[in-house]
């Protein structure tokens, strides 16, 4: 597993990677200082995970995210800060990155990083416990900018609830190919992998 770390801390940085590179199959590619940076790294390495502290001068890292996200959706991004604030929540869930975890929790990183890279979401448990009630508040997520039409939210929504294809195609009257024929373009609307994002990007948009 390659990482990037970038945090404007040099102090915080080096150690990071110092307790990660204890683990043989984790190597600390680079380490950067602010979003600019950050940039630059992931254009360079490409690496597996890119873990991030958000609050930086210059380019803070939800910035360097948004930046990174929009030329590599697939972009594996882990968050960190030393503030559990709502806004950053908010704007790491709707960007796309991986996870968001507090710095405090050390122990909690390595296993984040493990996960991300394996392809799940996830938030620190002070996090997680806060989402469902900053999610209600915002505004209801518009499926149309990501040209997602009727027949395919409700495909996403069946998919999110458990549904197989076999399910979804007697729920909605279809054959299992239009099915799989619909999922495969919900995935590529979405940049998504498989169905299991799928699940994962509609409970971060719900």
């Amino acid at each position: 597993m390659k990482i990037i770390i970038v945090d404007d801390d040099c102090l915080v940085a080096g150690a990071l990677k110092t307790i990660l590179e204890v683990n043989e199959d984790v190597e600390v590619l680079d380490t950067g200082s602010d979003g600019k940076q950050a940039c630059q790294l992931y254009e360079k390495y490409k690496p597996d995970v890119l873990l991030m502290d958000i609050r930086m001068k210059e380019m803070d890292g939800l910035e360097a995210s948004e930046h990174i996200l929009r030329k590599d959706p697939k972009a594996n991004i882990l968050l960190l800060t030393t503030f559990s604030d709502d806004e950053y929540i908010v704007k790491a869930l709707r960007l796309g990155a991986k996870g968001y975890l507090l710095k405090q929790d050390y122990g909690s990183i390595l296993p984040a990083l493990r996960a991300v890279y394996s392809g799940q979401t996830v938030f620190g448990t002070e996090i997680i416990s806060k989402i469902p009630d900053l999610l209600q508040g915002e505004k209801k997520f518009d499926y149309s900018s990501y040209d997602i039409n009727e027949r395919e939210f409700e495909i996403i929504e069946l998919i999110a609830n458990g549904y197989s294809n076999k399910e979804i195609a007697a729920e909605l009257f279809l054959s299992e190919g239009t099915v799989r024929n619909y999922l495969s373009t919900i995935l590529e609307k979405l940049q998504l992998r498989d169905r299991t994002q799928v699940a994962v990007f509609y409970y971060q948009h719900k």
